[in-house]
């Protein structure tokens, strides 16, 4: 007999379902109230769940209880693995196999459940390819159905974006991210594309899922449309290779076609401010340095009661709109929001009930349905008048504006009488998880179901009448009418007084303690129970998808209303803060200038006051000017010791800069912008070791990424470019960095350049552009006082002497180091070192753009 013939008809139907399921997928495999895993699954999933793995025939087992498989399903793909669900189709029936079949994969660029998802994040599957037209991307969110496509001939205009998004998943072709790693060195773009790639989790399909033509067909068929043109694009667009991919895949894995999907959008990198990943991590956008979102751009400014606003904020900080009146009309929301501080503090408690409407409408779209969720639109639609009179208040409150711009917001919400008073009539006040469970229907609503509810009151009343009349006929005070889901309705007996047991009792299980009876009429009352419960369960049921019916049929409508209340959410988020740190609104134009009036850095100031609360005096953030103009101060070389504030200062402009390209008002007493296309930031120490990429050789790629994509329009802010080398090679680089950014055109990009080396500052005598500035100090008794003030002119020293006392090195060394730098200052060469040979001090001169002379010493 072969192996085959030796497995059961379950074990038959279970490797059915393994062999078509992808690689590096776990099976859970229904057995009544249990998912199991056989094999080397089992093997893997004990390890990883910390649960038992045992064994039946020699056959390695680890189960989990179905009710609780979310959890452990959350736990396999934290650790990079995909699920495939395999669920029975039909009610266990003695002595039948059971119908089995797989009902979905979860991965993590395709879960839906919500306990699965960071609400706060948008969840992103991403299928990326790359030919010699470009990089042609796709990204869905199947949580919400948000759908968007985008190529570029030039992959590093893209990548911003895409790094920004961070992707759960990405899909590829087979084979692309090896030859991608084993590209040539000159191909930088490739490499990034790697770089960007390898740390996520990559699923690959063959090529032709990713050809155009059959793309587009997929894509019009989940969309439910003939062409493609009703979202301006054509049937023709590269990307449509991509975007066929990811609904490929989403459909693969969702077992169905995905039903939330309504639009495509494309991107275009012409139509954003770009941050590319080093600025991303170097200014903390969405996380800090510890991988948290405390202490991050976006945990500073996210004031969004709903888990749909946070979701908004973080796509607007991904990818900051360069569309002056957008930014006009966010600010103008958040001004009148502003101005009404009763009217917003009443809008924002009615927010704070809004429940993830896209989210639900994703999960109920795609079979993924419970109470809660009809609950969760129940619990929306409750609020939506209550918002709208607010609106309306506040909109008649505003003097001499009536009909301003958040009465256009008011106007995208949409109040649904008929679904509210439905849900409202229809669920219960009190809902379950879980359909199994029962009663989240309101009594009262449907006539049949209540018919069927009362036989089964009236079954648990003949229930508890029954254990009353044994107890009196028996003499067995003790004796129990009891219930389990294994053995049924049951009478349960103690051992002291099984010799009181009545003939007609039928035995049907020993226990420890006593036995358990079943008698004739309790058997036939079981059945009708049974009956009962099954009935009411199922006209429930029935009636519960009456209910999701009636609210898929408004689905647009919900959307619509819910995109206006999680932008409504964001805008009013934004005017608590500008009230509650003293934000002004920032003047956005075409032009060149960045004027910033006592600007402050919004996260710093913030964990300031944190960090005061509880102890005596108060926070002070010290604000400062900054003036940078295209073709005027270009670039503002900035000196001082380390720890006076030079890295926070230059890092504050990058944000206020950013904060007001999103729509946000900026900490600053007042702030003028000319509109900046992309940001870029060099700033830290760090390295990437596991691609032989020493500290230097990290600041080099990040220089010239700076310095070959930037153009006039541009923001830089550079710190402490050339210290990852010698003295002498880290100086000249800076010094031609600097004269790059410059050039000898009229203009350039704004630039914010902080640096230890003095001799820079000989610059300004040559580059017209260029203006000194430094961190002012104050010296008393050989200590240093940080004033944290941005002023005119040069440093006159770096003061790292002083700087190394406040850290604690031992005054030996600190009175060693006097001695060594005064003799050098004075070129005293003869002072002991210890190496084994002193290195005399070099003077060098070096040419500048002009040819002229300067003499570094």
């Amino acid at each position: 007999m072969s192996a085959a013939e030796k497995l059961t008809p379950m074990m038959q139907q279970y490797f059915e379902v393994k062999r078509g399921l992808p690689a590096n997928t776990l099976l859970l495999f229904r057995l009544g109230d249990f998912y199991e895993m056989f094999f080397e699954d089992a093997e893997i999933g004990a390890r990883l769940l910390g649960i038992t793995l045992t064994k039946r025939q020699e056959t390695p087992m680890a189960g989990i209880p179905h009710h609780a498989a979310d959890n452990y399903v959350t736990k396999l793909l934290a650790a990079g693995k995909k699920v495939a669900i395999c669920d029975q189709a039909e009610p266990a029936q003695s002595g039948k196999l059971v119908k089995r079949q797989l009902t979905r994969i979860l991965s993590p660029g395709t879960t839906l459940s919500a306990n699965q998802l960071d609400a706060a994040k948008n969840h992103y599957l991403c299928a990326l390819s790359l030919d010699k037209a470009g990089l042609h991307a796709a990204w869905l969110d199947l949580s919400t159905g948000e759908f968007r496509i985008a190529t570029d001939a030039h992959p590093e205009n893209l990548l911003p974006v895409l790094t920004a998004l961070d992707p759960a998943e990405l899909v590829l072709i087979e084979g692309d991210l090896g030859r991608w790693q084993a590209a040539p060195h000159e191909q930088h773009a490739v490499h990034a594309l790697h770089q960007f790639c390898a740390p996520r989790l990559c699923s690959e399909l063959p090529g032709y899922h990713f050809e155009v033509t059959g793309g587009a067909k997929t894509v019009m068929d989940a969309l439910g449309v003939l062409n493609l043109q009703g979202f301006g694009l054509a049937n023709g667009h590269p990307a449509l290779g991509a975007a066929g991919a990811v609904v490929y895949y989403a459909t693969e894995n969702l077992c169905a076609k995905p039903q939330n999907l309504r639009s495509l959008q494309e991107y275009r990198s012409t139509r954003t401010l770009l941050l590319d990943p080093a600025t991303l991590r170097n200014l903390e956008i969405f996380s800090s340095t510890r991988g948290t979102r405390d202490a991050s751009l976006l945990g500073a400014i996210d004031r969004s009661t709903t888990a749909a606003g946070s979701r908004l904020l973080e796509r607007w900080l991904a990818a900051p709109t360069l569309d002056l009146p957008e930014i006009v009309r966010r600010q103008t929301v958040v001004g009148e929001l502003i101005a009404q501080p009763s009217d917003l503090a009443g809008l924002r408690e009615l927010l704070n009930k809004v429940r993830d409407i896209p989210r639900i409408l994703g999960r109920l779209q795609n079979r993924l349905r419970n109470p809660r969720e009809l609950g969760g639109v129940k619990d929306t639609l409750a609020q939506i008048p209550a918002i709208m009179a607010c609106l309306d208040l506040l909109d008649a409150h505003l003097v001499g504006t009536h009909g301003g711009e958040t009465s256009k917001v008011r106007a995208r919400l949409t109040d649904l009488p008929k679904l509210r008073e439905l849900l409202a009539g229809g669920l219960a006040d009190e809902l379950p998880n879980d359909l199994a469970d029962g009663n989240y229907i309101r009594a009262g609503y449907d006539a049949e179901l209540d018919r069927l509810r009362s036989l089964t009151t009236d079954n648990k009343s003949w229930l508890a009448e029954l254990e009353r009349a044994e107890q009196e006929r028996t003499g067995i005070k003790s004796l129990k009418v009891r219930y389990t889901s294994v053995f049924g309705y049951y009478i349960e007996v103690t051992k002291a007084n099984l010799a009181n047991v009545p003939a007609d009792y039928i035995r049907k299980q020993t226990t420890v303690s006593g036995e358990r009876y079943v008698t004739e009429a309790l058997k036939l009352k079981e059945k009708e129970i049974f009956s009962a419960e099954e009935k009411s369960l199922a006209r429930e049921l029935e009636l519960f998808n009456e209910l999701v019916a009636a609210v898929l049929d408004e689905s647009m409508t919900l959307s619509r209303t819910a995109d206006a209340l999680a932008e409504l959410d964001v805008l009013a988020g934004w005017a608590v803060l500008a009230r509650e740190w003293d934000y002004c609104r920032p003047q956005l134009d075409e032009g060149e200038l960045l004027s910033i009036t006592d600007g402050r850095h919004p996260v710093v100031e913030q964990m300031m006051k944190q960090e005061r609360l509880g102890l005596a005096g108060s926070y002070t953030f010290v604000p400062n000017d900054t003036a940078l103009s295209a073709d005027d101060a270009q670039i503002l070389l900035i000196t001082g010791p380390n720890m006076a504030g030079k890295s926070t200062y230059i890092r504050q402009v990058a944000l206020i800069a950013l904060l007001a390209q999103i729509g946000c008002w900026v900490p600053a007493k007042a702030c003028r912008l000319g509109l900046v296309d992309r940001i870029f930031s060099r700033v830290g120490a760090s390295d990437d070791l596991a691609r032989g990429n020493s500290t230097f050789m990290v600041e080099m790629n990040e220089t010239a990424n700076i310095l070959n994509n930037t153009t006039d329009r541009s923001l830089i802010i550079l710190d402490e470019i050339g210290r990852g080398t010698s003295t002498y090679d880290g100086l000249s680089i800076a010094w031609a960095v600097v004269e790059h950014l410059h050039r000898s055109a009229e203009r350039g990009p704004r630039t914010l350049f902080a640096t230890h080396y003095q001799e820079l500052t000989q610059l300004a005598k040559h580059l017209p552009r260029l203006k000194n500035y430094s961190v002012a100090v104050k010296e008393w008794n050989d200590d240093i006082v940080f004033v944290r003030r941005v002023v005119e002119g040069a440093a006159d020293r770096s003061y790292g002497i002083q700087v190394a006392r406040l850290a604690g090195l031992p005054l030996s060394v600190i009175d060693r180091a006097k001695t060594i730098l005064t003799q050098l200052e004075s070129e005293d060469v003869s002072v002991t070192l210890p190496s084994p040979q002193a290195r005399p001090k070099k003077k060098i001169t070096v040419a500048p753009a002009d040819d002229s002379q300067l003499n570094l010493l």
